[in-house]
């Protein structure tokens, strides 16, 4: 199973298959299905039927996510950041290698009702190393 970079993640990780009761637990499990330790089995409990994609590259429905979780590309790596929650929204900063020819830093934005995930949005860009102020695009959650 890979080390998920979320140091403070409030989820029994060992299984994979972590009870989700807050609109944090249940996008961070979900994100952690899909991209961190993929398990398929989970990723349809935790999407909705109805999951609606504002990312103009996928289509509604969870089938995309059930099948990147499925068959994900070779040394794709997920990494958490920040995470903000409030009420049915949570936002994560995110940085992934594999997804692109660079890796991209970005963020996602899931909606939760009734303990699934309803909802994304997100906005991604290529990483930049050297920037104007110095200061990295992305700081690792367990830093």
């Amino acid at each position: 199973m890979k080390k998920l970079a979320l140091a403070t993640l409030p989820l029994l990780l060992s299984t994979g298959l972590a009870l989700a009761q807050t609109p944090k637990e249940i996008a961070l499990a979900g994100l952690d299905a899909v991209f961190v330790n993929p398990n398929p089995e989970r990723v349809k409990e935790l999407f909705s039927p109805n999951y609606i994609q504002h990312n103009p590259m996928f289509p509604n429905g969870p089938e995309t996510v059930i099948g990147f979780a499925t068959n994900p590309p070779p040394g794709f790596f997920y990494e958490i950041g920040n995470v903000i929650a409030e009420g049915d929204l949570v936002a994560v900063h995110f940085r992934v290698v594999g997804f692109g020819p660079k890796p991209m830093v970005g963020v996602d934005i899931l909606r939760i009702a009734d303990g699934q995930i309803v909802e994304h949005w997100d906005v991604l860009q290529e990483e930049v190393t050297e920037t104007v102020s110095g200061n990295p695009m992305f700081t690792p959650a367990s830093k």
